[in-house]
């Protein structure tokens, strides 16, 4: 293969810098292969190394024995997620696509579960095996004890699946293990999410810039990456709130180390101060919001001096922040936030974070969050019949009043223990690794141990997949057809993904796989009619869209549809019950919720332990990447974050081997300590997603320590059911 380590770490070193550009300026595949002329091709495409979508470009070339093999990939310059750009896990797709750990064909499971003991099967065998252990759970037990755990674009084509089957007992880790809790926390509030893959932070144009454990530069997503960097470059002030001094603390003007948990009470110490010296948006609360008679009433009692003893912040520094905020507003964010997953009381400081963009009018300004496109886009389902609705309610939701229809994770987990309200006794597991996604991997196993049939569609063999009964592998993203994507940015546009080569081993895309299930159980209405390009064009069509001019170029945007400020001609539109952004909440009082926002302080950490705090490697996507042979080399294993002042006490050295300890006696596998100033005392960090525990994970197997294992604990928030992990604590073991 022509592309080497050397040549992979130069163009990832240069597009941290912001320089890598195309060789040749980009119009479209096919002019830019002309261009160069001979054996090359340029395959347009939508990068999924992360969920972030960066609309990519593939460098196809011919190698010795005459085969397609891809030798580069860069970000195209005409796709606003990318903006020309890719970070090193987008670049390093070429080392998933050769990765020769790959799950290459079929298995089925011969041995006990866990045991790794499987054999290799034709697709026949393994649809009609699936198909035969899918019927019998459905006679026994119905068609809702089917649920699908999921992450990603394969969950899309499996959803298909299960409705039509007559399940929807279906779940993203998206919304309670990430995101969801802001989702719902924002439309609560505003009538709408702060944004769909991208938030609308209008972080270019900000004159301040507050991140409250956003870790911007570690999660790399793209297009905010670069426009943070653009804002720093043109003096943007930086309020970074968080207890570690972060690659973006870094950038800031002010850090403020909080203490951990009390992040709600800065949120509401900061309102108070605003409306108490009138610094709010007096004519865009008079105009556009409800409730703010309630909300200042609420937050008096949080004052400067009581916040300071509260968060062990300088009172100085909260006052100053809440007066820049102030001085500069409207053109400032708060920034929403994505991994919202804390403490279990999690969508009121959600709500806080949102209500004080209102109150400062950020919402439809320069340098706050933009407003959402225009777009419309026509309904399209490719004559797939209508869903009949399941005889038994799903699962999904709980008890929880505003969970998503993305569905809790955790509920069908838990209800796969118990079995109530019914059972649940068939998994499918698609594009997600749910041992490092769920919270007590414990209770994880004790539900995977009561399944009679658990299906596996993913591209590794994780350790969740090599626990399944049946393995169907997928082919990366490099080698299938996806989409179309819908792009909501500024504007309105769309994406696709589109294969580079052929797929490789015996893999098949997630859409075919879907399809063919839907086949063998009699569901043929509800397959893909021919192939999913084919369909793509058929969609392509019912949108206005020229697919060929897409597929050239890899993005096309619906013109007109970017309105991002608020004019006298162009309105913001609140889809709340009030049709206003909604300080005080009358949907949260009916549900005996407060209507405004409360603090309520989170457990301290015993004598000699400290709180465990965990995030992102800026090169790696949670445990997805973690054994690319490219990302790998850059990022082999974590550390755990060691406040300076607490290693001398304990005796421990920088890159010293412990072991963690959590509350529940839970020990990890040895990890190396950094020793920092950049932490506080009182908690620890380390990266998430390595410590697998996957034999055939050559590279990633026993490289680091697994955060997920000594999450044992998780507190579940009442009104989204989001499972709070930020709940547990771990004392150090010097003999590692």
């Amino acid at each position: 293969m022509a592309f080497s380590r050397r040549n992979f770490l130069k163009y990832a070193a240069m597009s941290a810098g912001g320089t890598l550009i195309a060789d040749t300026p980009f119009l479209s595949a096919r002019a830019r292969a002309e261009a160069e002329g001979g054996n090359v091709r340029y395959v347009p495409t939508s990068c999924e190394m992360c969920f972030w979508k960066c609309g990519a470009i593939a460098k196809v070339e011919k190698n010795k024995q005459g085969e397609d093999v891809v030798v580069k990939l860069e970000g195209n310059p005409l796709h606003p997620q990318s903006m020309g750009k890719l970070c090193a896990r987008g670049q390093a797709g070429i080392g998933q696509l050769y990765d020769e750990n790959r799950l290459k064909r079929p298995m089925i499971r011969t041995g006990e579960r866990g045991d790794g003991q499987y054999k290799e099967v034709s697709w026949e065998e393994a649809f009609n095996y699936t198909a035969d252990k899918l019927k019998a759970v459905i006679e026994k037990y119905g068609p809702e004890s089917i649920a699908m755990l999921s992450h990603g674009s394969p969950g899309d084509y499996f959803t298909n699946l299960l409705k039509a089957l007559g399940s929807g007992n279906i779940a993203f880790s998206s919304f309670a293990q990430c995101k969801g809790i802001r989702d719902a926390a924002w439309e609560l509030t505003f009538g709408h999410k702060p944004g769909s893959s991208c938030e609308r932070v209008d972080l270019k144009n900000s004159k301040v810039i507050v991140l409250l454990g956003t870790h911007l530069g570690e999660n790399m997503h793209n297009s905010q990456t670069q426009e943070f960097a653009e804002a720093v470059g043109h003096g943007a002030k930086i309020i970074c709130v968080d207890p570690r001094y972060s690659t973006a603390a870094s950038k800031a003007s002010l850090w403020l180390p909080i203490k951990p948990g009390t992040d709600t009470a800065l949120l509401l110490t900061w309102m108070n101060i605003i409306i108490s010296e009138e610094l709010y948006d007096k004519a865009y609360v008079e105009q556009y919001t409800v409730g703010f008679e309630q909300l200042k009433e609420s937050v008096q009692q949080y004052t400067p001096e009581w916040c300071a003893k509260e968060t062990d912040l300088p009172e100085a520094d909260i006052v100053a922040a809440a007066r820049d905020l102030g001085r500069y507003a409207p053109n400032v964010v708060i920034h929403p936030g994505r991994h919202v997953a804390w403490y279990g009381n999690d969508a009121q400081r959600s709500r806080a974070t949102a209500i004080l963009n209102a109150i400062l009018g950020t919402w439809g300004r320069p340098g706050g969050m933009w407003l959402p496109a225009k777009g419309k886009f026509a309904s399209f389902n490719d004559g797939y019949p209508k869903y009949s609705d399941p005889a038994k309610d799903p699962v999904i939701k709980g008890d929880y009043p505003f969970a998503g229809g993305e569905g809790l994770t955790q509920v069908v987990r838990d209800t796969t223990i118990t079995g109530q309200p019914y059972p649940i006794k068939a998994w499918f597991i698609c594009g997600t690794d749910a041992m490092k996604a769920l919270p007590d991997q414990r209770q994880t196993l004790k539900a995977i141990a009561n399944l009679d049939l658990m299906i596996a569609v993913d591209i590794l063999p994780s350790e969740t997949a090599m626990m399944a009964d049946v393995i169907l592998p997928e082919c990366t993203y490099l080698e299938r057809h996806d989409g179309l994507f819908k792009v909501e940015v500024r504007e309105a546009g769309v994406g696709l993904r589109q294969p580079a080569v052929e797929p490789m081993y015996d893999t098949k895309p997630a859409w075919w796989i879907a399809s063919e299930l839907c086949k063998k159980m009699g569901l043929a209405d509800f397959a893909v009619k021919d192939s999913w390009e084919a369909r793509m064009r058929r969609q392509a069509t019912a949108w206005g869209i020229d697919y060929d001019k897409l597929a050239d170029t890899g993005y096309v945007s619906l013109p007109d549809s970017a309105f991002p400020y608020i004019t006298a001609d162009n309105q913001p539109e609140f889809k709340t019950d009030s049709e206003k952004i909604e300080l005080f909440s009358q949907k949260l009082e009916e549900h005996n919720f407060d209507p405004v926002p409360k603090y309520e302080p989170t457990d301290e950490p015993e004598k000699g332990m400290y709180r465990l705090l965990y995030g992102r490697s800026p090169v790696h996507t949670f445990s997805r990447t973690i054994n690319d042979q490219w990302l790998w080399e850059l990022h082999k294993e974590n550390q755990v974050w060691l406040n300076k002042k607490e290693a001398e006490s304990l005796g421990v050295k920088d890159r010293q081997y412990v072991r963690l300890e959590n509350q529940d006696k839970v020990v990890s596998d040895p990890i190396q300590v950094k020793v920092t100033e950049r932490i506080r005392r009182d908690c620890v960090y380390m990266v998430h997603g390595f410590g697998h525990n996957a034999p055939r994970l050559s590279r990633a197997h026993k490289s680091g320590a697994d955060d997920q294992q000594l999450i044992t604990r998780y507190k579940v928030d009442p009104i989204t059911g989001g499972t709070g992990m930020r709940v547990n604590f771990v004392k150090i073991i010097k003999e590692a």
